[in-house]
């Protein structure tokens, strides 16, 4: 079975701090993607920098932070950035070069089921046909309440959507370290992570560039999420020729994340990134161990209280009683019916509320989200 590699690269490393592409970065990214995809890989791109890339030809000073300016500056900015992969893509090889497909796509993608189902037939028919899909946030129709918050996210919805063997997210440190190295010399890095706990996110600092919008804390929030999905994750540099393929093979400058999690299918992957949820159930610690150890159903007895209007076949989040999400499943209550049940034993739902079925939330509408 062939490897799937996503490969996120941000607009720190593509464009200039002043703004405008930096073409010879474009050609070195290409050829090191290039170079998986010629190794037998079927290699996703997943770039930023279409705001980065426009704003100056449009002729704003500085990178706008007004949302149409953004959305203007993206308009433009996008065909430069495709143009410039379509000419370092097309000087690699033989004969045409490497052929690419440029994909947009907004988080209302991802929550309608059949829109994002379309959207894996076409990456999979291109994948197939041995082109690179280059994936963007489509930024002139996004908005702020429904836009991801950085393509970080984006790379990891992508990599748990194809079930990628591996995703890698490029930025401009070696990895992740237990202090900022560019203020401590003394700082470690922490070359492996097998579970994001408090204190590896702590680790993370804020964005390092003016030119782009994610910073490390956000790289380990898209590898937590990966990683649920089942995708191990790279996180640090590629600077040199053959620098990808290190990082693909283990050798890289940076900090690898693993999961022992199998892919999750499409629907658990709708259901525990992309649905939006309509309300949020609390349990008590019982609740807590049995939907996260024990493999069980959620039943109105473990339930505390609620939060939120939603009917059956609605999302809803379920949380501890400290507030931490545990999961998300489809709902077989109203929320009144919940509340009325909240705390009961099946026997006496049975003689108070009126329930179609006793589960709550069953057990196959489920997805943990908790580490």
């Amino acid at each position: 079975m062939t490897d799937t590699i996503v490969v996120k690269i941000g607009s720190s490393s593509l464009t200039s701090d002043e703004g405008g592409l930096n073409r010879e970065r474009i050609t070195f990214f290409a050829h090191e993607l290039a170079a998986l995809h010629q190794a037998g890989h079927q290699v996703l791109l997943v770039t930023s920098g279409a705001v980065a890339a426009g704003f100056r030809k449009i002729g704003y000073a500085s990178r706008p932070k007004i949302i149409h300016e953004k959305q203007a500056a993206a308009a433009v900015g996008q065909a430069l950035l495709m143009q410039a992969y379509q000419e370092a893509f097309g000087s690699y090889g033989a004969q045409d070069g490497i052929g690419v497909a440029q994909i947009l796509l907004t988080r209302m993608d991802f929550s309608n089921r059949r829109r994002i189902q379309n959207a894996q037939m076409t990456i999979e028919e291109l994948l197939k046909q041995r082109i690179v899909p280059i994936i963007n946030e489509n930024d002139t129709v996004s908005t702020e309440e429904l836009k991801f918050s950085d393509n970080d996210t984006l790379s990891a919805l992508v990599g748990n959507m194809v079930k990628a063997k591996q995703l890698v997210i490029i930025t401009d440190m070696d990895g992740l370290y237990t202090e900022d190295p560019r203020k401590n010399p003394a700082a470690k890095r922490i070359d492996r992570v097998d579970q994001i706990s408090d204190d590896i996110l702590g680790f993370a600092g804020g964005a390092g560039s003016s030119v782009g919008t994610g910073g490390m804390r956000s790289k380990i929030e898209a590898a937590r999420m990966a990683m649920r999905g089942g995708v191990p994750t790279f996180i640090g540099r590629v600077v040199e020729p053959g620098d990808l393929q290190l990082a693909v093979s283990g050798r890289g400058r940076g900090t690898y994340f693993d999961t022992r999690l199998h892919n999750l299918p499409m629907k658990k992957q709708w259901l525990g990134f992309h649905s939006m949820p309509q309300g949020r159930i609390f349990v008590d610690d019982g609740a807590e161990r049995a939907l996260l150890e024990g493999g069980k159903s959620l039943l109105p007895a473990g339930i505390r209280t609620i939060e939120g209007d939603f009917h059956p076949g609605d999302v809803v989040e379920v949380c501890n009683m400290l507030g931490q999400t545990l999961g998300r499943g489809v709902v077989n209550y109203a929320a009144w019916q919940a509340q009325a049940a909240a705390g009961l034993s099946s026997e006496e739902v049975r003689r108070r509320v009126e329930v179609v079925r006793m589960e709550v939330i069953h057990r196959d509408e489920w997805v943990t989200l908790k580490a």
